[in-house]
């Protein structure tokens, strides 16, 4: 019996050679096909921003190409160590329910990502807000993309719920609109508050002033404790909050030179003794 089984195991020996070489050769195939596809990701990389090619779509066909071809690999590698295509197309397709349904928001968010490249609703280095988030756009992804926030936080939002929902682009227009509100006490005189917030506004030159743009200041309310003054200037995009923060400080600072008060909540308290 002994003799019988080291015989099998002798005529055996062939045969687990030849399967030990082609294991060898699969893994030096994986290997070498791993690095290759790393080579030739980072070439399209580079053809690509040399090409000028939009900077939202060069990460998404990178990673896309990255994918397909480590995908092609893997196939190609199992066919060469002699599993037959077939039955792993039917291990595939018998398991291809349970994998849709656990991959549909993987699938979703691939679809998102196409729908974000096709229509272009923002673009790498816009400042959006979407999905409870804001930040600068740094990278799209094939399932992802990817934000800086104001503090350099990462911020990392699925492209499924990012196509779909409502989204904010603070960078799509090239002009903005500065919308403030200051309040005066009743005792002030308007005229007066109007000629110091125009002051403020003539010390700027980021503030738009030419046909179109031109500041408008009015009384927008005559509240409990102050009359405010709504005032409107436009700005390019990227000077919005340099203007913001100035008008802010410097109208202070104009206003108490001019005497012009800024009021804050009062309240007269009556005691009545019996």
């Amino acid at each position: 019996m002994e003799q019988k089984i080291i015989d099998i195991l002798v005529s055996q020996i062939p045969t687990i050679l030849d399967y030990g070489k082609m294991l060898i050769v699969a893994i030096l195939m994986l290997v070498i096909g791993f690095w290759v596809i790393k080579k030739v990701t980072i070439a399209v990389r580079h053809m690509l921003e040399l090409r000028k090619v939009d900077s939202t779509l060069t990460p998404f066909v990178v990673n896309l190409i990255n994918w397909s071809l480590k995908t092609l690999l893997v196939v190609s590698t199992i066919s060469y160590v002699g599993i037959p295509m077939t039955s792993f197309v039917a291990i595939l397709g018998a398991a291809g329910l349970a994998i849709g349904m656990a991959f549909s928001g993987t699938l979703q968010n691939f679809a998102g990502g196409v729908i974000i490249l096709v229509f272009k609703p923002f673009r790498v280095g816009d400042f959006i807000e979407a999905q409870g988030y804001a930040g600068v756009v740094k990278e799209v992804q094939i399932f992802t993309t990817i934000l800086t926030t104001g503090d350099n936080k990462i911020v990392i939002i699925p492209n499924g719920g990012l196509s779909t929902g409502s989204l904010t682009n603070y960078s799509k227009q090239p002009e903005r609109r500065v919308d403030l509100t200051f309040g005066i006490g009743y005792n002030d005189d308007i005229d007066k508050a109007y000629a110091a917030i125009k002051t403020v506004i003539g010390r700027n030159d980021k503030i738009l002033k030419d046909n179109g743009h031109e500041p408008f200041l009015a009384v927008s309310n005559l509240g409990e404790n102050s009359v405010d003054i709504v005032v409107r200037l436009w700005v390019r995009s990227e000077n919005y909050w340099t203007v913001f923060f100035y008008m802010n400080e410097f109208v202070k600072k104009e206003f108490d030179a001019q005497s012009i008060s800024i009021p804050f909540p009062q309240r007269d308290v009556h005691i009545i003794k019996d």
